[in-house]
Order: C-alpha cells, then sequence, then structure tokens
C-alpha cells in the first residue's frame, strides 16, 4: 500500500538533526507512573545520545473538568518535566483551541518541529493538523500492537494514514506465525527501551512478593477480526488467578480497576491476592521506581490480543524490573528466539508453566536477578535499542 499523507507538508528551513519531537500522553493519565516512564525513556534516552528533545502533549475540558492550564493534569506534567531537567523541553496544548498552556509556546513549537530530524507519534496521539503539517518526517510508534493494524482492516479507526514511517514493539508484526495484520505498510520492529542509569540493581529486596502494576482493562475494547475475538489483560488473567493460593506465597497488585469490576476484585481477593491503590504504591517516577526496585519479582501476564497474535509484544515496566535486577515470569508472547529464556526472565503459557516458574525463580533467586540485570543490559539498554532505531530510520 502506498504511503499516504493528509497534511499539507511545509517545507523545512533548514537541516534538522538536534532535534525530535515526541509526541504522547503524560498529562492524559496523571499519577500513573507506569504511563509516564515510556514516554520518559524516549525523552531521556534520546537526550543521552546527544538529541534535542521536545515532547508534546495535550488536553482538554472535558478531560479536566476544568480550565486545562489549572488542572492537576497539567500540574503532574509540569512536575514530572522538572523533574528531569525537561522544563524547557515539552509544550502541552489545549485541545479545544490549539493554544499552549504550559511549557513552549505555538511558535516556537511550530518552529522547532519544523527543525526536527523526525516526529515520533506514540499511537497517533497527537492530531494536531498545524504541528504534523511542520514536521519534515512523522513516525507512527505503535506501542499496543493489533489495535491499529485491526482498527484500520476494519474501518473502525486509521491513526496511520498521514505518517511516513511505521514502528511496532511487536518484534514478530510482519512474521508468518503472527496474525497481526500489517496494514500493507512496512513495520519497524523495536523493543523498549529503558535508561539503565535511571534504573539501577538494588540488592536488597523488601518483600517476597511477586508484583505488577497493571490496569485491569485499559481504554480499549475486545476486538474481532478474521473470525477471533481478540481480547484483553483482563481476560488472560483469570486464567492464573489461582497462582497464590495453589502456591502460598503472597503476590500483589498495584491495580487500576474499575468500581464495575468488584467481582474481578473479590475473585482476585478470594484467591489470595493483595491489591493496592497504584496512585499510593507507584504514582509518580519515583514511588514507581521504588515499587518496581521493592519487588521480588513480577509476574507479567499480557493482553489476550498480544498472546494470540504472537505479537512477540514485551511489556516496558518488565524492561524495568529486569534493568532493577528484579526476575520476570512472563505469559509468552512469541518470546522465543527474541530473548534468552530461563534464567531471569522466565515465560509460561499455562498455569501449571506458571507454577513452575514461580517455584525455579524462588529456589535460586541471586543467580535469577543477576541475570535479569544482564538481560535489561544487553536487550533493553536505551542507548542500544535508540541508536538501532534511529540508524533503522536511516537518521544519523
Amino acid at each position: 500500500m502506498e504511503k499516504s499523507s493528509i497534511f499539507q507538508r511545509i517545507p523545512p528551513k533548514r537541516d534538522g538533526r538536534g532535534t525530535i519531537v515526541l509526541a504522547g500522553s503524560i498529562a492524559q493519565r496523571p499519577a500513573r507512573a507506569g504511563h509516564t516512564w515510556v514516554f520518559l525513556q524516549y525523552l531521556l534516552g534520546l537526550r543521552r545520545l546527544g538529541w534535542q528533545v521536545l515532547f508534546v502533549d495535550w488536553l482538554d475540558e472535558a478531560m479536566c473538568g476544568r480550565p486545562v492550564g489549572e488542572s492537576r493534569h497539567a500540574k503532574y506534567l509540569r512536575s514530572v518535566m522538572e523533574r528531569f531537567a525537561l522544563e524547557d523541553s515539552f509544550s502541552l496544548l489545549d485541545r479545544g483551541n490549539g493554544q499552549v498552556v504550559a511549557g513552549l509556546p505555538r511558535h516556537e513549537l511550530l518552529r522547532e518541529a519544523q527543525r526536527s530530524a523526525l516526529l515520533l507519534n506514540v499511537m497517533g496521539y497527537l492530531d494536531d493538523e498545524e504541528i504534523l503539517a511542520t514536521a519534515p518526517r512523522r513516525v507512527f510508534l505503535d506501542i499496543d500492537p493489533g489495535f491499529p493494524q485491526m482498527w484500520r482492516e476494519l474501518g473502525l479507526a486509521d491513526l496511520l494514514t498521514g505518517h511516513d514511517d511505521f514502528v511496532t514493539i511487536g518484534e514478530r508484526v510482519g512474521r508468518g506465525d503472527c496474525s497481526i495484520p500489517t496494514a500493507g505498510l512496512k513495520w519497524i520492529t523495536t523493543r523498549p527501551p529503558v535508561v539503565l542509569e535511571h534504573w539501577q540493581r538494588r540488592h536488597e529486596c523488601d518483600q517476597r512478593a511477586f508484583t505488577s502494576v497493571v490496569t485491569w482493562r485499559g481504554p480499549f475494547g475486545p476486538l474481532e477480526y478474521n473470525g477471533k475475538t481478540y481480547g484483553l489483560r483482563v481476560h488472560e488473567f483469570r486464567k492464573f488467578v489461582e497462582l497464590p493460593r495453589r502456591l502460598g506465597r503472597p503476590f500483589e497488585l498495584a491495580i487500576d480497576i474499575h468500581a464495575d469490576d468488584e467481582r474481578d476484585r473479590a475473585l482476585l481477593e478470594e484467591n489470595g491476592w493483595r491489591l493496592v491503590d497504584p496512585v499510593e504504591a507507584a504514582g509518580d517516577p519515583d514511588r514507581y521506581q521504588a515499587y518496581v526496585a521493592g519487588s521480588f519479582a513480577e509476574l507479567m501476564v499480557a493482553k489476550h490480543m498480544y498472546v494470540e497474535t504472537r505479537s512477540g509484544w514485551f511489556s516496558d515496566r518488565s524492561a524495568c524490573y529486569l534493568a532493577s535486577g528484579r526476575p520476570v515470569l512472563a505469559q509468552d508472547t512469541g518470546l522465543d528466539g527474541l530473548f534468552p529464556l530461563g534464567e531471569g526472565l522466565v515465560a509460561f503459557r499455562t498455569l501449571e508453566e506458571a507454577v513452575a516458574g514461580v517455584e525455579a525463580i524462588s529456589g535460586d533467586y541471586e543467580s535469577h536477578a543477576a541475570a535479569a540485570r544482564g538481560i535489561a543490559e544487553e536487550h533493553f539498554d536505551s542507548d542500544r535499542v535508540l541508536a538501532a532505531l534511529l540508524s533503522a530510520l536511516s537518521v544519523s
């Protein structure tokens, strides 16, 4: 399929190999620090490689319930940017009128976008036509593989048109053993970067629990495609709900679960899961790091979409656990051949394999913890991941 653009290009004034613009959604999800770190890894990692970075986010009054610039959403974004010395490297748009309510003014944002080497548009979050038209190159970055491709094929939504290049963290997208459609596009595959200087290995462990920080359902509903229904994390988690009861050891979730899912909450608690408030446990970037580092290991349960399609998806959160020297017991999404499995990173498909994985990690913890950090250094180091991505995009 020929790549097309719905935006009229504005010719750049000069070569712009000094700046990369990242469009994302930190302000849209305040106090959800795992989501925040998704974007920080790119911003801090690209800065380590010598790039100027500019983060673009947007809000509207319907989302905030009050003027955008006065909202807790805007305050959260400002605090995150200041925490990482990015206070001069972001713009927050009021989607209602297109004005910048925090950070770099709109005319400076447009100037920097025009000078940029590329604009990384995560999940097509940015739809401001003037900014997109100004950028000389627009790259769609897919962090939820399967959904944007199937939405387009089904005619439900098209987030892809208007971009020049297409990147996904679904490392098997485009391979014969992955059932995610390519939508006729050439996909560059990558993996979640981790800026290792911000994720040092901690040798001491505050607790003995397998933990995770999860959203029970997320913003998207299940999809029917080619006669199959592709579901969410909740649909997979129920398969493994017996783990704490079976093993008699602590499992804890910092879980964002809606009040309407009270039956699922009760099911988790009946089977021995400790449930904690994700905002209290991990509501800002520093607390999130501390929660991950204070865990014994992570249990990573994936969305049904990722598992059923053999997407090769790996969690950005799990990469942070590995970098902190915390082993990861990961539901298999087609990981074999992508990462070393068995020590530090243990994959499972069934409840019995999950039980065996917990016992293996617990039985030789120090070896698994050391291997976890080694996997992060070899496979998720932002210096390597982002340099490889820019090389694949022919950006020097």
